[in-house]
């Protein structure tokens, strides 16, 4: 229950983020609204990390080298929702991110990428992708 709860937050927090941040890019530009955003996510995780840090900083050292370009897609993910957004609406927008997301999740899941267990593909998978995409064509059909 708790990962559903969390996933509800996120949800809510990334629509609310990317309109946020889409019209604040509208007045003080693109690359300084990204560079708001992601700076004040980076002050605002050392201050959580000094105040609530339970992990090992240097076991960084000991991961893929892959997973740290987390950062780099905060970039691509903060810019991309913004121009999204800008060129469409929240409410064309977002779906299309959700259904790119839940693509892009399932062939990992799928493949059992970056040491993610393997997950069988299932037809009911299959059929909320077509029924979730269909929905978006739908909702973003003009009259």
């Amino acid at each position: 229950m708790v990962g559903v709860i969390f996933s509800i937050i996120a949800g809510i927090a990334m629509s609310l983020q990317g309109v946020f941040n889409t019209r604040l890019s509208e007045r003080a530009g693109l690359w300084e609204t990204n560079l708001l955003v992601q700076g004040g996510a980076f002050l605002l995780s050392v201050l959580a990390w000094v105040i609530l840090a339970n992990g090992s900083i240097g076991a960084i050292r000991e991961t893929n080298r892959l997973y740290l370009c987390g950062g780099v897609l905060g970039l691509v993910i903060t810019v991309s929702v913004m121009l999204g957004i800008k060129g469409l609406s929240p409410a064309a927008s977002i779906p299309i991110i959700l259904a790119a997301q839940l693509i892009a999740a399932w062939a990992i899941s799928l493949a059992g990428l970056f040491d993610t267990p393997k997950v069988p593909l299932d037809w009911r998978q299959i059929a909320g992708a077509a029924a979730m995409i269909g929905g978006i064509l739908l909702m973003n059909r003009r009259k």
